[in-house]
């Protein structure tokens, strides 16, 4: 079994809704919806990884130092794509420029309490409820 290391953001605007991606045709899970993020990788920090992949994804800058560590996610994919995925999560309210879907099909604007309207990622059950909590 492998190990695969992705990081994640909850872009929180000042309304408290959190920015979702939709994952595009031809990529694992294609159509639901998740947070934004991606591979770290090899010689990457965490935190570098997600200021990278937040500019390739959405062309926006964010700063290491506005990220705030909120949670990790542990899930088995093993069954279904032959990986366990371990996913530092992050907070973040600041940020320059305006959020576009560079790689992705969509992007939206939602609370935690409505997350549920769209299709999200199985994964990331237990972290919408830590966010509902703390949001």
């Amino acid at each position: 079994m492998s190990i695969l290391l992705v990081v994640a953001i909850c872009l929180v605007n000042e309304r408290n809704e959190i920015l979702l991606a939709q994952r595009p045709p031809g990529k694992r899970l294609a159509g639901k919806w998740e947070f934004p993020g991606g591979k770290v990788e090899p010689g990457e920090t965490p935190e570098a990884a997600m200021v990278r992949e937040i500019h390739e994804e959405l062309g926006i800058a964010i700063e290491q130092k506005d990220l705030e560590p909120f949670w990790f996610l542990s899930h088995d994919y093993v069954a279904e794509f032959g990986f366990h995925l371990l996913m530092p999560f992050y907070l973040c309210r600041k940020w320059a420029g305006a959020p576009q879907a560079l790689e992705h099909s969509a992007i939206a604007w939602k609370h935690p309490k409505n997350m549920q309207e769209l299709p999200m990622i199985e994964a990331d059950a237990d972290l919408i409820q830590r966010l509902k909590a703390a949001l």
